[in-house]
C-alpha cells in the first residue's frame, strides 16, 4: 500500500465530518432565515425588532415613582432640601410624562426619615445610571440635582 492510499482512505472520514457539520449549519441558517423576502413588519420583521416601552411601564419609572414617595412622606425638618428634591423629580417625571401622584399622607419619624432619604438617593442612582445610559441628559440634569438636595438634606439636621 502506498502513503497516497492511507491519506485518501484517512482524509475520507475527515471530510465527511466537515460536510456534515456545514450541512448542519447550512440547514439551520436556512430554519433562520425566510424563504422569501418579507415585508417590513410583516410578520418575520417583527420576531427581530426591538420592541419600545414607554418609560411609565418600566423599572425606572417605578424607582423614581418609589422614591418621590418616599420624599414625599419623609419627615420636614431638612432646610427645604427635600421638597427640592421632590420639585427636581416632578420635573423630570414631567419630561417624561410619568405621572407620580399616589397616597403622601405616611409621614415618619425624623430617624426612619433619614432612612428613607438615603433608600430615595439609592433608587434615584439607580434611574441616573439609566438616563446617562440612554442618553437623556436633561433627566441626568433634574436626578443629579434630586440626588444632591437630599444629600444636603442629610447633612442638615
Amino acid at each position: 500500500m502506498d502513503n497516497n492510499m492511507n491519506t485518501k482512505y484517512l482524509s475520507t472520514p475527515l471530510q465527511i465530518a466537515v460536510l456534515s457539520v456545514a450541512v448542519s449549519c447550512a440547514t439551520s441558517l436556512r430554519a433562520a432565515t425566510p424563504s422569501t423576502p418579507q415585508p417590513l413588519g410583516g410578520p418575520v420583521a417583527g420576531q427581530y425588532q426591538f420592541q419600545t416601552v414607554a418609560f411609565s411601564d418600566s423599572d425606572e419609572a417605578k424607582m423614581m415613582h418609589r422614591a418621590y414617595i418616599i420624599l414625599a412622606t419623609g419627615d420636614h425638618d431638612y432646610d427645604g432640601h427635600r421638597v427640592k428634591a421632590m420639585r427636581q423629580v416632578e420635573a423630570a417625571a414631567k419630561l417624561l410624562d410619568l405621572d407620580l401622584s399616589g397616597d403622601l399622607k405616611d409621614h415618619q419619624k425624623q430617624v426612619l426619615s433619614d432612612d428613607k432619604m438615603r433608600e430615595a438617593a439609592g433608587l434615584l442612582q439607580n434611574v441616573l445610571g439609566a438616563a446617562e445610559v440612554k442618553g437623556q441628559p436633561k433627566i441626568t440634569k433634574h436626578i443629579n440635582a434630586a440626588i444632591n438636595q437630599i444629600n444636603t438634606a442629610l447633612s442638615v439636621h
